[in-house]
């Protein structure tokens, strides 16, 4: 049995050689060295891991052929860019496939476009985009704030991902609400908790934090604990500073 994207279940890191299999996955960039379960470099790491090792790295490029209807969607798109006089490497940095999931990271200045084009086009129609959510990743350097969207398309029931990134120090996305007037509300979450900028946003303001909150709390370099509790004076300790079992 064949499954959403016609790789027969077949693995290919273990079969290479099957037939419609996605191109093997790339290496993909390191982008830092964890230790210990939640990255702890003090010595307050009490979560019984504090050995672990493990090396953090971003999905690699994926090669042709994606697999399935991959290819069949990534043709369309680059030949719909081209139509419209926008170099498809001017607007797609890379393609990924990584776990039966296929992922188009798009240069921010051609975000709009490229969205419009998946939308509109009829042989793409991804006419429901369900929302938007960022990443932070610390280490990354020049592009630490990863924006990811999810597009499905209801017409051919398939879901694809755009992931754009932004550097910490110039945290400007452009809005995708003129063309999925639904991300509104997602939009000013992800800017609420990460410090994302929607440029064009009809009112970019925060949605769960109060407006003079100072700082964006899900981000990696954000304060764990030890934050002041105004109500009652009283105050949260970091975790590292909560207990320890030496």
């Amino acid at each position: 049995m064949s499954d959403a994207n016609g790789t027969n279940g077949a693995d290919p890191e273990q079969d290479p050689g099957a037939s419609n299999l996605p191109g093997p996955r790339g290496e993909g960039e390191e982008i830092r060295v964890q230790r210990g379960m939640f990255g702890a470099d003090n010595g307050g790491d009490t979560s019984g891991y504090g050995g672990l090792v493990r090396s953090v790295r971003l999905p690699g490029e994926a090669s042709r052929p994606y697999g399935g209807w991959f290819d069949e969607v990534a043709d369309e798109l680059e030949g719909a860019l081209e139509e419209q006089g926008l170099l498809p490497g001017n607007a797609i940095e890379k393609t990924i496939v990584d776990r039966d999931e296929l992922t188009f990271h798009i240069e921010r200045e051609h975000l709009v476009r490229v969205a419009q084009t998946l939308r509109d086009d009829p042989a793409l129609r991804f006419e429901l985009c369900t929302g938007v959510s960022a990443v932070h990743y610390l280490h990354d350097k020049g592009r630490e704030l990863h924006a990811v969207y999810h597009l499905r398309s209801i017409t051919h029931n398939r879901l694809i991902r755009l992931e754009v990134s932004a550097p910490d120090s110039d945290p400007h996305i452009p809005s995708l609400v003129p063309v999925y007037p639904t991300n509104d509300w997602h939009e000013r979450e992800t800017y609420d908790f990460f410090g994302i900028v929607f440029d064009g946003h009809p009112a970019l303001t925060r949605i769960m934090m109060p407006d003079d909150w100072q700082g964006h709390p899900q981000r990696k370099d954000y304060p764990l604990g030890g934050i002041a509790v105004e109500y009652k004076g009283a105050q949260i300790p970091a975790p590292d500073q909560r207990r320890s079992y030496s």
